[in-house]
């Protein structure tokens, strides 16, 4: 039997993955294989920490000796409770607001905006860290070969080293069938360990829980005058080889003498929906580790490990290696300015892929943004959902990178946005339809917060009603487009009864709304009509009306739609020879020229608006906005212009971004992408770059090799999925496509593009079709 390339990378690396966990201790690691992540020390910082998550609980772990710590996360312990922060005077005074932006007075339209539209609070809820567990292991010793690593193909965290004579292992998986984090702690000598859980959350208690066991129990923070009104428990049991165990004054649970811990742990909160905090977390917890008793450590974490390759192995990719692979991952990223490292590019790649499996799971919470793991009560920007472009570029490599369920929690926060953002359409704007400005949080607050200069700006519902149509447009079932389809036209309702006539142009436009978060230099940042809105509104319009169409439904309502995106204001270039941002030609007056933010670039990437083949002209206009801009931004923001660089088809220039994507400013030593400081879109964002380098789609055409750049002359991947339900395998040498294997599930017809070459193809589901280079001669 002959294994395909895909099998037989996906046999070594499980085959390596096996010897290392045969390995002793205290032996020094072997190559390592390509899909790890490995240090040769203890995490000193939090961003040293390596990342566990079912999509439901999270732990960074530490890897210490003396002492371990994972801090825990709860993905739905956030501070507050459910709320409506329109502000009641926002309706009354949206008329003069809007007079105020056409007349130009933005500094008087953006004061009053801050004084009676923004939202009470002004400021939504943080999500929040549970708080610790903590492994300290009196008189364990200097530790002797130490080797930490995170699998990213079996979702295990291990921690391995001699101390004296005995060889101690810790190994970690968060188990999603089993809603638990298990550790598994053995030694060839004595083992001795004192459990501790810890919160800095209020109310907390901590008591012993039988004989092997601890709860901790508490109740979520308060922020901005909003009282927590969650309760939440993380329960703990232990089950000892060998040894006695034995519960102190201190709240400890103290084990002397096994030769083998393992320790289950549970977390819950009360939180049952964004409008409901009734449920139990002691009971909860209770049951999750009671249907866990008769499981062993190996079964839960070779479960867990089944769980997670079923998602993850879906994909390979071979970019070339280079000795800076034998590296460890901390010494990799330091060097990787310097030195040949596109393995390093690939591991990146794979660890995204990684980080959203973990963070976002089908009933879970979507992906925030900082994925699942956060150690603060008030992190930065409350690491909420922030929806002018770094949620949804948390998902950008989902559908292509074969990960369509992860996308689930996502499309379930859209069906709850809509709920409350009727309430916010009525209520401040007298609108049908729903709204969601550019944040929301765990309550699905939707009003417009942080102030009008930032926070104004009504299309982040429209933006991800896009983002449903792509989950539908991937794998075409039309139960699915028939759920959302209520989205759709709620959303676009909404903007049929809010959208304005420019007196000055007669467009249509948004007033009063912004270009994220990028003051203008007249005045302020709120505006009528920013690029960006004319955008999304375009995508949102004809998604919608595709979607009726298919669906044979709401004629009038498609004639609306159609009225409207016709009315929409046109893209412009300016006078630098730039896209515009603005209505008016203002670009050059802002006073931010490496402004992070390239909303306007919207048209080029996530969208296909702009193409270079299409709209050469405004493609040309693109391109000229990125080079004003600059290519080094924040960590998001960097992933943001890889993207457009490899729509522009400019491979080798979204390469020389990458690199510094994953060189030490923007990658901290776990990998983690650094803003700074820590915010996962960068993450996401730099692995959807990896993959518009390397195919795109759109309809029904498919790109092979779009913008592959000269530092990747030889390579391949397997299992990116085009829209349509077409999987796609690409392998290239010197720099050209050796052979291109697509395994079409649906029937249809579809155009393959290369270079200036396009190909035909009439597909049949379920037969692959191959072409190589001579196929476009």
């Amino acid at each position: 039997m002959s294994l395909s390339r895909r099998e037989t990378m996906m046999a070594m690396a499980a085959g390596t993955a096996a010897l290392a966990a045969a390995r002793p201790a205290d032996a020094a690691p072997a190559a390592p294989h390509p899909l790890t992540l490995w240090y040769r020390q203890p995490a000193a910082t939090w961003t040293e920490a390596l990342p566990i998550g079912n999509g439901r609980l999270g732990a960074m772990v530490f890897g210490g000796v003396a002492r371990e710590r994972l801090q825990l996360n709860e993905g739905t312990l956030w501070a507050g409770q459910p709320y409506d922060p329109v502000n009641p005077e926002a309706k009354a005074n949206l008329p003069q607001v809007r007079e105020l932006i056409f007349a130009g007075r933005i500094a008087e339209a953006e004061a009053l905006a801050n004084k009676t539209l923004m939202a009470k609070p002004l400021a939504q809820m943080p999500y929040q860290t549970l708080g610790d567990l903590i492994l300290d292991f009196p008189d364990v010793g200097q530790a002797a070969a130490y080797h930490r690593e995170l699998d990213l193909d079996s979702a295990m965290a291990t921690t391995r080293f001699t101390a004296g004579a005995a060889a101690h292992v810790r190994q970690v998986v968060a188990s999603p069938a089993d809603n638990l984090i298990a550790v598994r702690l053995s030694s060839t000598g004595r083992l001795d360990v004192d459990i501790s859980l810890r919160s800095s959350q209020s109310g907390v208690q901590v008591a012993a829980d039988g004989a092997t066991g601890l709860l901790l129990t508490g109740r979520n923070g308060a922020s901005k005058g909003m009282e927590g009104k969650l309760r939440f428990a993380a329960r703990l049991t232990a089950r000892v080889e060998g040894g006695s165990a034995a519960h102190g004054a201190d709240g400890r649970l103290s084990i002397r003498g096994a030769k083998s811990v393992t320790l289950f742990l549970t977390m819950a909160t009360s939180f049952r929906r964004f409008d409901d905090v009734g449920g139990d977390p002691v009971a909860g917890t209770a049951a999750t580790l009671g249907r866990a008793q008769d499981r062993s450590f190996a079964t839960i974490a070779a479960d867990a490990a089944a769980a997670h390759r079923r998602l993850f192995r879906r994909v390979s990719l071979d970019l070339g290696t280079s000795p800076a692979a034998q590296l460890p991952t901390d010494r990799r990223i330091a060097a990787s300015q310097t030195s040949d490292d596109p393995a390093l590019a690939a591991l990146y790649f794979h660890y995204a892929r990684y980080l959203l499996i973990c963070s976002s799971r089908p009933g879970g919470q979507p992906a925030n943004l900082q994925g699942l793991w956060n150690d603060s009560l008030n992190p930065p920007w409350g690491s909420k959902y922030t929806i002018n472009i770094n949620t949804e570029m948390n998902y950008w490599p989902a559908e292509p990178v074969a990960l369509g369920e992860c996308v689930e929690p996502l499309v379930e926060m859209v069906r709850e946005l809509a709920v409350t953002g009727a309430r916010t359409a009525r209520t401040m704007y007298g609108a049908r339809g729903w709204v969601a400005h550019h944040n929301t949080d765990l309550w699905r607050a939707t009003a417009p917060i942080d102030g009008a200069q930032f926070g104004l700006w009504p299309t982040g519902g429209a933006w991800l009603c896009v983002h449903l149509w792509d989950h539908y447009d991937y794998g075409r079932d039309r139960a699915y487009l028939a759920s959302i389809y209520p989205l759709l036209t709620g959303a676009a309702r909404f903007f049929l009864d809010t959208l304005q006539r420019d007196p000055a142009t007669g467009f249509l436009v948004t007033n009063p709304s912004m270009s994220p978060e990028n003051p203008h230099g007249h005045g302020g940042t709120v505006c009528a009509g920013p690029t960006m809105d004319m955008a999304i509104l375009r995508d949102l319009f004809s998604r919608t009306m595709e979607a009726a169409k298919i669906l044979g439904q709401d004629a009038a309502l498609v004639s609306e739609m159609q009225a409207a995106h016709d009315g929409l204001a046109p893209y412009r270039i300016g006078r630098q020879g730039q896209l515009q941002e603005w209505q008016q030609d203002w670009d050059a007056d802002a006073p931010e020229q490496n402004h992070r933010h390239v909303s306007h670039l919207y048209g080029l990437h996530p969208s296909r608006q702009i193409t270079p083949d299409g709209t050469p002209a405004l493609a040309a206009a693109a391109r000229r906005t990125l080079e004003i801009r600059g290519d080094r931004a924040t960590g998001w923001a960097t992933a943001w212009r890889i993207n457009l660089w490899a729509r522009l088809r400019e491979g080798d220039h979204a390469h020389e971004i990458l690199r510094f994507l994953l060189g030490p400013e923007r990658t901290y030593p776990n990998m983690f992408d650094a803003h700074p400081p820590f915010q996962i879109d960068g993450n996401f964002g730099g692995a959807a770059g990896i993959v518009e380098m390397l195919m795109g789609s759109h309809g029904d055409v498919i790109d092979l090799l779009p913008a592959l750049p000269a530092a990747w002359p030889a390579g391949g991947v397997t299992g990116l999925r085009a829209r349509g339900r077409c999987g796609i395998d690409l392998h290239w040498r010197d720099g050209r496509l050796d052979r291109a294997i697509m395994r079409p599930e649906l029937s249809g017809h579809r155009t393959i593009r290369l270079g200036t070459k396009s190909r035909p193809l009439t597909f049949k589901a379920g037969l692959p079709v191959t072409l190589t280079l001579k196929d476009f001669a």
